[in-house]
């Protein structure tokens, strides 16, 4: 009598395999994990993370890929109480799913779960949803989905609502300082929605100031300071101690500046703070550096340049070694600007090295030093540490005096692509700029790829921005011909831009290619009039030309682009 074979199903691949074919370890890492492994005793994955050689958030996508599912980590995410509000805690907690954020544009709710395909849980959550939002499920660690729903449910997350609770009850400073339970502390709740609300209205920046008899706080939303909130000056002793140890500081030093970093997890995504805090008259000023990752790398085509700039920036790109600038004040984004050129440039084949005060935005593949006093390292001598490192393209945060220019121009002259950033006014000033930092003008020449000079402006809200015609100065500024009608617009204000006439804002640019004249201008030490002369010759465009070009396609308004350029330049 026969018997039928039995049937083998495909053996499941190990989880090793499976982050090799991914390409997020290579085969000799997991020869090592396995041999770490036997040692132990302790899981693959534990091993894994211990040695460092792929991240949670790698490990947790390696594992929603093979289920088809996208992952989220929930590891110090703020609360978003308009997403709460639409599960109940008991149901949350029943089926193990957690309601991560609310995005209103979308009409969506993104909702974590250790198993995003189960049906029964899906079936309540659509029945519960009928006519709200459409539930987008993202998968998450058992652990770290109950863990949210008992840290994050059951207080009230309102700055409102928890500003009165303050007002009932008395502050516990040993608490602040407590992680575990730290969401049942006011102060604490306070802090994180405070920065979540800074962080979802686009703020860059976020300012607590103490005065005599209150506190203020205000956000930097696009380039302006706005005053938010204003708090008695009793609550600032216990905000300022929870501040300093989200961010690492010393508690118990008062009377000397410190800097820190906070990550938190703000509508499931990462976002970084840069803190510092400086005594003043009426106790500690604090100030958050809002980095978010999400608007803070953008490919170099997101820049805004027009097709001429574009071409005439990867040409310079193109120059296997020399130096290149970008300038402008502090805030201008200088930053974005050359994140964008090394993302453009980043790949295996070339090794990029950078030295920033501090790293604002972490990069696969870049290798990122940062400098602190800790370490007691400046600018020029981390370059000359960096030459030892064989790298192909060098990032130097600034230029801030003689040494630091020396050590970025010999390692311009010796082969490699530098990119810094100078305070100057204009991309042409920097030549000065440069030579009397001491660099010597046959140094200069040769040796600059070329200079980008920038500025952020404001542009208009696309809900109230009003059409209007030009005045007389107002077509001479825009060189209108008298046959030609372009639709200016100005700033009106409504709901939707907190009635401020303008949403969002966006760079302005010049960028100056060196050619063999130009060299031969700056070896003869010619006035900036005849470089200026030569580079009209050559098309060049300044950045008052680059923000008219925006004022006639209707994105902002000519008082914007007067507010941080020169405007008299149009009228000569």
């Amino acid at each position: 009598m026969s018997t039928a074979a039995p049937s083998h199903s495909p053996p499941p691949v190990r989880l090793g395999d499976k982050l090799v074919g991914l390409g997020l370890i290579s085969q000799d890492q997991l020869r090592i994990v396995l041999q770490e492994q036997k040692s132990s005793g302790k899981p693959l994955g534990e091993v894994l993370l211990h040695m460092g050689f792929v991240t949670e958030e790698a490990m947790r996508a390696a594992l929603a890929d093979s289920l088809g599912e996208q992952a989220i980590s929930l590891k110090g995410i703020v609360a978003d109480p308009t997403a709460l509000a639409w599960l109940p805690k008991t149901l949350a907690k029943r089926l193990t799913l957690f309601p991560v954020s609310f995005d209103e544009k979308r009409n969506e709710l993104i909702i974590a779960s250790p198993n995003p395909h189960d049906i029964v849980a899906a079936d309540q959550v659509n029945a519960l949803l009928v006519g709200g939002p459409q539930p987008v499920w993202r998968l998450a660690s058992a652990a770290e989905v109950l863990g949210a729903i008992e840290q994050l449910y059951g207080h009230v997350l309102s700055i409102d609502g928890i500003l009165q609770e303050l007002e009932t009850g008395t502050i516990d400073m040993a608490s602040l300082s407590q992680e575990i339970q730290g969401y049942s502390h006011p102060v604490v709740r306070l802090i994180d929605a405070l920065l979540a609300d800074a962080t979802l209205r686009g703020a860059s920046d976020v300012h607590f100031e103490p005065e005599k008899q209150f506190l203020r706080i205000r956000y930097r939303i696009d380039g302006v300071l706005r005053q938010v909130r204003a708090l008695h000056i009793r609550y600032w002793s216990a905000m300022v101690v929870r501040l300093k140890v989200m961010a690492g500081m010393n508690i118990a030093e008062t009377r000397a500046p410190q800097d820190g970093r906070i990550s938190l997890s703000i509508s499931g995504r990462p976002v970084d703070f840069r803190s510092a805090v400086q005594p003043t008259l009426h106790g500690e000023n604090f100030v958050l550096r809002i980095l978010d990752r999400k608007s803070g790398i953008v490919p170099i085509t997101g820049l805004g340049l027009s097709e001429p700039q574009l071409n005439q920036l990867q040409l310079m790109l193109s120059r296997p070694e020399g130096i290149m600038l970008v300038t402008g004040p502090t805030g201008s984004g200088k930053t974005t600007t050359l994140y964008s050129i090394l993302g453009h440039l980043n790949s295996e084949g070339v090794n990029i090295m950078t030295l920033e005060d501090p790293v604002e935005y972490p990069m696969p593949i870049i290798r990122q030093t940062s400098l602190s006093d800790a370490v007691k390292m400046d600018f020029a001598e981390g370059i000359r540490s960096m030459m030892r490192q064989d790298p192909d393209i060098i990032l130097v945060g600034e230029v801030r005096d003689k040494d630091t220019a020396e050590m970025a121009f010999r390692a311009a002259m010796t082969g490699h692509q530098v990119f810094t950033t100078l305070h100057t006014n204009s991309a042409i000033r920097s030549i000065p700029r440069l030579i009397d930092m001491g660099i010597e003008p046959n140094v200069l020449a040769g040796n600059v790829i070329g200079i980008v000079a920038q500025r952020l402006v404001r542009t208009l809200c696309n809900r109230c921005k009003a059409q209007y015609e030009p005045s007389p100065i107002e077509v001479q500024l825009l060189k209108l011909k008298p046959s030609e009608s372009v639709p200016l617009y100005r700033a009106v204000g409504c709901p939707a831009c907190d009635n401020r006439g303008y949403k969002g804002r966006m760079s302005i640019m010049e960028l100056l290619k060196f050619d063999a004249a130009l060299d031969d201008l700056v070896t003869e030490r010619a006035s900036l009039k005849m470089m200026n002369d030569h580079l009209r010759q050559k098309g060049f465009v300044s950045m008052a030309e680059d923000g008219m070009r925006r004022v006639r396609a209707g994105v902002t308004t000519i008082e914007e682009i007067g507010r941080v350029v020169d405007l008299t330049e149009l009228l000569d």
